[in-house]
């Protein structure tokens, strides 16, 4: 099931780099939680599609021409590790940013229980199991 679990994620990426992301949102059970770790802005959990869908909406709106791209994915049983570039220009100020981090994604069945952004490849690989195979952030 993790391979499945691993294409399904690529083609969610694939969408992202393209802007379009409401893609994967259709995954998302009731409870699905997205948890960013402290060191995001407006860091900490948020859980179900409403609140997901609020999330997104605000960050989205502080950016121009946003990326988020999957450079690399681990499946390991039901979970997939994406090392994420994001890039855009803040909306306010025109600087262009840029920041990598990894998603893990789990799943229960078809649907995602929780997606949770870290900051370190090597913290995300130890989050599903495989530490010690991070190779550094």
């Amino acid at each position: 099931m993790s391979h499945d679990y691993l294409e399904i994620v690529r083609r969610v990426y694939n969408e992202w780099g393209r802007g379009n992301f409401v893609a994967g949102t259709e995954l998302f059970d009731p409870h699905t939680l997205l948890v960013l770790a402290p060191e995001f802005p407006e860091s900490g959990g948020y859980c179900g599609p409403g609140e997901i869908d609020r999330y997104m909406r605000g960050f989205l709106g502080a950016w121009d021409n946003l990326v988020i791209e999957g450079e690399s994915f681990v499946a390991k049983g039901d979970s997939v590790v994406v090392e994420v570039r994001q890039h855009g220009a803040g909306k306010a100020s025109g600087a262009p940013v840029e920041l990598r981090y990894c998603q893990v994604w789990s799943f229960r069945g078809a649907t995602v229980l929780r997606m949770e952004n870290i900051m370190t490849r090597d913290a995300a690989m130890e989050a599903v199991g495989l530490a010690g195979q991070g190779n550094g952030p």
